[in-house]
C-alpha cells in the first residue's frame, strides 16, 4: 500500500524559519472583542478548514457541521481535505515567509501534537482566543487535563479542544479468542499468529501512536519521555528497546513487515476482509461506529492493554493570518457545543468522545449524551484502563524519521 511522505515537523519548520529570518513573533495578540461582536463579524464569511480527510464518517460529520454553522451563523465552511496536517502548517509558514500577514489561505486547522508545537514555537497561531468562546467554559479541564496541555505543551488559549482519543485495538471474535494484555504479550501473539497483525506506516498518526505505546511500555523510566528528546547518545539508549521490539515483531506481521497499510481506515478494511485479525484505533467507539455503518462485521469487539494505552485531545487552531478568523472562532465554538459534541459521540455517526464536563451541563444538555447508544463493541469507561501520557513532540519527530530510515521500503 502507498505510504505518505514524511510530514514537516518541528525541527524542519524551525530550521526553515531561522533560514528565512522568521524567528520573531507574528502579527496578532489576545482576542478582546465580545462574543456578539465576533458573531456579527463572522456573518457571510467563508472558513477554509484544513482537516484530515481520510475517513468518510468524519468527512460526513464535518459536512453536517457546515450545514449547522451556515444555518445558525451564515458562515460557509469549506473542508480542505488533507492527507497530512503538516501540509497546512507548511502553507502557513510559506505565506509568512512571503510577508502575507493577512488574507491567508488557511482559516482553521485540525491539529495537535508536533504540528501544534511547531506552529506555537514559530508564532504562527492566532490568539489566545479560546477565552471568548462561550462553550469553551463547558470543557472538562479537571478530569481531562489534556484539553489544556497538548503533548506536554500548554495550549495557552491558542487551540480549542473538540475531541478525545485513546489507543485501542479492534479484533474479530470469530477468529480471535484471547487478546494480549501488553506490548510484550502482543509480540507473543504475533509469533503464534504470523501474518495476522500489522499497523499503519508512520507518520500516519495511528502508526506513530503504536510506536509511542511500545516506547512507553518498554521504557526504563517513562518520565523521561515527558521532556524534550535528548542528544543522540541518550536518544539511542532510550529507544533501543523500541527498535529491538520492532525488529522482532516485523517478520511476524502481514507480508512479513515488507509493507504496511497507509492509514487506520485501510487497516480497518483489512480486518473486514479477513486479511488480518486486529486493527488499531484512537477512538474507543470506532468498532461500534464501524459496525453501525456496515464497515465491520458485528463479531468485532474492542480491547486495551492492562496497564493502559496512550491518550490525548485533538484541537482546532487558527493561523495568525487567517482570512476569516471570526468565522473560524464561530466554528470552533460550535464544535464544543453540547449539540455538536453529542452528535459526534454517537457511534452511528462518528463515535468520538466528548471534551465536555457533564457536571457543567444542564439536564437537557446531559440528556443528549445519556440517550446515546453505547454500541455493542464499545468498552464502558471503567474498562478502558488508565490513559498513558503522550511523549513530548520532539520524541515523535525523531522516532518517525528513524522508523523511515530503518523500515521504509
Amino acid at each position: 500500500m502507498i505510504r505518505r511522505r514524511m510530514p514537516l515537523f518541528s525541527m524542519l519548520i524551525a530550521a526553515l524559519a531561522t533560514a528565512l529570518g522568521l524567528s520573531g513573533p507574528a502579527e496578532g495578540g489576545t482576542e478582546t472583542r465580545t462574543w456578539p461582536e465576533i458573531v456579527a463579524a463572522a456573518k457571510g464569511q467563508t472558513v477554509y478548514w484544513n482537516a484530515w480527510g481520510g475517513d468518510e464518517r468524519i468527512n460526513a460529520y464535518i459536512a453536517w457541521v457546515g450545514d449547522q454553522v451556515r444555518e445558525r451563523y451564515d458562515v460557509t465552511l469549506v473542508h480542505v481535505k488533507l492527507a497530512d496536517t503538516a501540509d497546512a502548517v507548511s502553507r502557513v509558514l510559506a505565506e509568512r515567509a512571503a510577508g502575507k500577514k493577512e488574507g491567508g489561505s488557511v482559516d482553521l486547522i485540525w491539529i495537535n501534537g508536533e504540528n501544534f508545537a511547531a506552529m506555537k514555537q514559530q508564532h504562527l497561531l492566532y490568539g489566545p482566543f479560546t477565552q471568548v468562546l462561550p462553550n469553551f467554559h463547558l470543557v472538562d479541564f479537571a478530569d481531562k487535563p489534556s484539553t489544556l496541555v497538548d503533548f506536554t505543551v500548554p495550549t495557552d488559549g491558542l487551540e480549542a479542544p473538540w475531541g478525545m482519543a485513546k489507543l485501542n485495538f479492534l479484533y474479530d471474535t470469530a477468529r480471535v479468542t484471547e487478546t494480549p494484555g501488553s506490548i510484550p504479550a502482543l509480540l507473543d501473539w504475533a509469533k503464534a499468529h504470523p501474518g495476522r497483525f500489522t499497523y499503519p506506516a508512520p507518520p500516519n498518526f495511528i502508526g506513530s501512536t503504536f510506536l509511542k505505546q511500545v516506547l512507553t511500555e518498554l521504557a526504563t523510566d517513562p518520565a523521561v519521555l515527558q521532556k524534550p528528546a535528548p542528544d543522540d547518545a541518550q536518544f539511542e539508549a532510550v529507544t533501543a528497546r523500541l527498535w529491538s521490539y520492532l525488529d522482532a515483531l516485523h517478520p511476524q506481521l502481514w507480508r512479513g513487515g515488507d509493507a504496511f497499510p497507509a492509514s487506520n481506515p485501510a487497516q480497518r478494511q483489512m480486518l473486514d476482509d479477513g486479511v488480518v485479525d486486529m486493527s488499531l484505533s484512537f477512538n474507543p467507539a470506532e468498532a461500534s461506529s464501524a459496525i453501525a455503518n456496515n464497515l465491520l462485521p458485528d463479531t468485532v469487539r474492542t480491547f486495551v492493554f492492562d496497564k493502559g494505552t496512550i491518550g490525548n485531545t485533538h484541537f482546532v487552531a487558527i493561523p495568525f493570518n487567517a482570512n476569516a478568523a471570526e468565522g473560524a472562532m464561530v466554528v470552533a465554538d460550535f464544535l464544543m457545543s453540547p449539540k455538536a459534541q453529542a452528535v459526534k459521540q454517537n457511534p452511528e455517526a462518528w463515535g468520538d468522545p466528548t471534551v465536555l464536563s457533564m457536571a457543567k451541563l444542564d439536564p437537557g444538555q446531559r440528556h443528549l449524551f445519556e440517550s446515546l447508544p453505547q454500541g455493542i463493541a464499545t468498552l464502558p469507561p471503567d474498562k478502558l484502563g488508565p490513559t498513558l501520557l503522550e511523549p513530548h513532540p520532539t520524541w515523535m519527530t525523531r522516532i518517525e524519521a528513524e522508523w523511515q530510515r530503518r523500515y521504509a521500503r
